[in-house]
């Protein structure tokens, strides 16, 4: 009973220092997102076909699977 209070104890110690650990351990590097000039590009826009699909599949995904036949169950 002792060995997995303390395996219990050791897991919760790495789930807590992990991610500082991880945070710590990468350095902000300044050239490593360095942009660079864009001249005469488009950038994408304007594209509403897909989210109206979306909605649509999402609205008749409700429908399908609240309504149908009203056959419901009737006691005996």
């Amino acid at each position: 009973m002792k060995l997995s209070k303390a395996l219990v104890a050791a897991v919760a110690t790495s789930l807590i220092t992990a991610p500082i650990a991880a945070q710590a351990a990468t350095a902000p590097v300044a050239s490593a997102r360095a942009g660079s000039e864009v001249e005469g590009e488009a950038l994408g826009g304007g594209g509403f076909i897909i989210p109206l699909l979306a909605a649509v599949a999402v609205i008749l995904g409700i429908v399908a699977a609240t309504g149908g036949s009203n056959d419901r169950p009737t006691s005996p």
